[in-house]
């Protein structure tokens, strides 16, 4: 049986006004903190407005993951110097990325995220030189009380990426539709789509989905879609139809 509890629901980015939303979900993966982080007054403002039980995770700054190649560096507040672009992106050891780092905390500290996660991009490959610079990065990163998750994108081969996640204490991101999780304990997933972003989950997908949930720990199913609100209203009524059904009937009394 999946304890309700241990799961929870929601979308990549408020799917709906910020209010209704809380009523709707019990947790947010925060976008904009990818390609701009708010301040941080903005982002405890955010965590005051939510009711005390409802949970942010966000997304790390994109100058950790991405090269200023990526197109997303164009909603950055402040166009990076042109002779500092070789400084940022893909977990590169100068000071630079690491300020991302303590700029990415400071935000995440004020929405009370548990949460950080850290999506690559899939030109961000398995070289030896990538692998070096994960490596160093989560070695000596200042992650206090945070929980450090981790989606790898592109031809990364499972065994190295439950390698570097046992490794390094990461927790491993991905589509349940798409493989297995490839960590144990706390289950971090994110439905993309299944053929792209117009996709809209069936049943059985939903279903599917269902069967990765592990009820001996903590699970987050946020999704990612177009249809993202929809689809995650859907796998709640699921998970709650389920949970009705699996309680025994009660006896009536003489």
């Amino acid at each position: 049986m999946v304890e309700v509890m241990q799961v929870k629901i929601g979308c990549c980015g408020f799917a709906m006004d910020r209010r209704k939303y809380y009523g709707a979900f019990p947790v947010v993966e925060v976008q904009q903190t990818f390609y701009q982080l708010p301040r941080a007054g903005t982002a405890a403002r955010w965590r005051a407005e939510a009711p005390p039980a409802f949970e942010f995770t966000m997304k790390a700054w994109q100058l950790i993951t991405h090269e200023p190649s990526s197109p997303t560096y164009r909603r950055l507040r402040r166009p990076l110097p042109p002779e500092l672009k070789d400084r940022y992106g893909s977990f590169r050891p100068t000071d630079e990325v690491e300020a991302a780092w303590a700029a990415t905390a400071e935000v995440a500290g004020a929405l009370g995220a548990r949460i950080v996660l850290f999506q690559c991009p899939p030109r961000f490959t398995p070289t030896e030189q990538h692998v070096v610079w994960l490596r160093q990065f989560f070695v000596g990163v200042a992650r206090g009380e945070f929980v450090l998750a981790w989606e790898p994108r592109g031809e990364w081969p499972p065994h190295l990426v439950a390698g570097l996640c046992a490794e390094l204490g990461l927790v491993h991101v991905g589509d349940p539709l798409a493989g297995e999780p490839l960590t144990k304990g706390l289950r971090y997933f994110r439905l993309h789509g299944v053929t792209g972003y117009r996709y809209i989950h069936s049943d059985e997908d939903l279903a599917a989905i269902a069967k990765r949930l592990a009820p001996e720990t903590d699970n987050y199913v946020l999704f990612n879609n177009q249809f993202t609100a929809e689809d995650a209203m859907r796998f709640q009524a699921l998970l709650q139809k389920r949970q009705r059904s699996a309680r025994p009937a009660r006896r009536s009394g003489r």
